[in-house]
């Protein structure tokens, strides 16, 4: 039996706990799936050296998943154009039922292989491309499909799974599994085997956008002038790394067309 299918003794009779005692259960396996990311920081970062290599040579990063992990990927992938100023299609979300499943469960999307392969094939994938397969089990048919088409056009293909010996790990590169171990709720991997998944997929895109050069220091450098929100953190990002007063600050990204890596360079002139 999968380890994430197992039954939790720490939580095999929540049903009866206080709601006070509940929480701190689920609070500790929390704990635990943070925990388990510490013996996966190699293989992550063999993903995020092998990833940046592909990338500047033109690649694109995919997340392929079902349900849960598919909804993670999309996610990650949404976020990276407002954080780093990047365009829509570098670091692409695909789940499994398409869009429909980011808010309602598609039947049977999981199990088809041949959808997540055409998928993928829909986008050209090239021998520059990563694709990280996500699936708690590793055995979801749609992401098995999707890492089929990327292993013949010679992407870069990673596992993200949570369990030992999967379908996924044996088709990918390099394979990311941490050991989460049984859900507080049996079977319910949105839960610890999701939220660590989460991270990780924030640690590749974050690092990845940082060895790209999307980042100064701690600093978003390639924000793009979109909103008013962001109009403010760009100023205050000028005014932190050049001294400048806010007036100052705004004055001179104005002058260069709200880009702060060119007012950043002028100012240094």
């Amino acid at each position: 039996m999968l380890k994430t299918e197992m039954r939790n003794c720490a939580s095999m009779h929540i049903d009866k706990m206080s709601t006070k005692d509940a929480l701190c259960v689920i609070q500790n396996e929390n704990k635990n799936a943070v925990n388990s990311i510490d013996a996966e920081i190699d293989n992550i970062a063999k993903a995020v050296d092998a990833i940046v290599e592909r990338m500047k040579k033109g690649g694109r990063l995919f997340y392929v998943g079902c349900g849960t992990s598919g909804r993670l990927g999309v996610l990650d992938a949404s976020e990276c154009p407002p954080t780093y100023g990047v365009r829509n299609d570098l670091v692409i979300g695909i789940i499994a039922g398409g869009d429909t499943a980011l808010r309602n469960a598609v039947e049977g999307a999981e199990d088809d292989s041949e959808s997540g392969y055409r998928t993928l094939s829909g986008y050209g994938i090239n021998e520059n491309d990563s694709v990280i397969g996500i699936s708690v089990a590793g055995e979801a048919g749609f992401v098995i499909g999707a890492l089929n088409c990327a292993k013949e056009k010679n992407a870069l293909c990673i596992a993200l799974t949570c369990n030992k010996n999967s379908t996924l790990e044996k088709l990918s590169e390099i394979t990311i599994c941490p050991d989460t171990g049984a859900e507080v709720i049996t079977g319910s991997t949105r839960m610890k085997a999701g939220s660590a998944h989460k991270m990780i997929l924030n640690m590749i895109s974050t690092e990845v956008m940082i060895q790209l050069g999307f980042v100064y220091e701690n600093l978003m450098i390639n924000l793009k002038n979109t909103n008013k929100k962001l109009r403010d953190r760009m100023v205050r990002i000028v005014c932190e790394i050049t001294r400048l007063s806010y007036e100052e600050s705004e004055k001179l990204l104005e002058k260069h067309g709200w880009s702060i890596k060119e007012a950043i360079k002028q100012q240094k002139i």
